[in-house]
């Protein structure tokens, strides 16, 4: 007698219908490199969170998603969300190395502030080669990660994606490195150049407030307090310190 029993349904996978030696538009890259970035907090990509990422209505997204799908560059699962296929990682990989390596030469070679370099390289990395990257790689010795502490993509597609706590989750009287900033908000990165509080900066969570209030934190000897909403877009390593247990 044949089981009823059903197999909880996979992700909708259809054969690729898009030509391989074409290259990518502008915002199907933006699509997979959104999709990218939400599956490392989410696991997948809701159609809701990807439209306000990519600013878009909610039924564009739908019909772009399902576009995506029949090339074999997403996988959609119902009530789950959508996810990159190999072939879809590879591409997302390599429009964030594009980016990336364009903002560390911005900020490099031609004395870029960090909190411009982001809206520069939303517009060139859609146009630049991969021999232009590679050039501009080999020309700031390899970087890693990006002048917001982004890790960059290898040219094989290797990246690090070891996830790290934000300066909002650090116990008081703990010291951490900062790692990593979003790069999204200029103004943001504008006040927190203010700070000093950039990667490799060295801080120390001196008292937190109650109900969601300030936190005051210690940046090279310099006290300053910080919300906590700031706080959670600060990535950051715990660190031990001589003379500490």
């Amino acid at each position: 007698m044949t089981s009823s029993k059903r197999t909880p349904a996979g992700p909708t996978l259809v054969p690729s219908l898009r030509d391989p030696d074409q290259p990518l538009t502008a915002p199907v890259e933006d699509y997979l490199k959104a999709v990218y970035e939400l599956e490392l907090v989410e696991g997948a990509a809701a159609t809701n969170e990807l439209a306000q990422r990519l600013g878009v209505a909610p039924a564009s997204v739908s019909g772009m998603v399902r576009r995506l799908a029949s090339q074999g560059l997403l996988a959609y699962e119902p009530y789950r969300g959508v996810r990159l296929t190999a072939e879809g990682r590879r591409a997302a990989l390599r429009t964030l190395r594009r980016h990336r390596i364009i903002e560390s030469y911005l900020a490099t070679v031609l004395g870029y502030p960090w909190d411009r370099v982001h809206e520069e390289a939303e517009r060139l990395e859609h146009a630049a080669s991969d021999e232009l990257i590679d050039r501009m790689a080999r020309a700031l010795g390899e970087p890693t990660v990006d002048p917001h502490g982004a890790p960059i993509p290898t040219r094989e597609g290797a990246v690090d994606e070891t996830p790290h706590r934000s300066l909002a989750d650090i116990p008081a009287g703990e010291h951490a490195r900062v790692v990593r900033v979003s790069d999204e908000d200029a103004s943001m990165l504008r006040y927190l150049a203010e700070l000093d509080i950039r990667p490799g900066a060295v801080v120390r969570l001196v008292a937190r407030a109650p109900f969601d209030g300030p936190i005051t934190i210690d940046v090279g000897g310099a006290e300053c307090a910080v919300g906590p909403a700031l706080a959670g877009q600060v990535m950051v390593e715990p660190m031990k310190v001589k003379g500490r247990k």
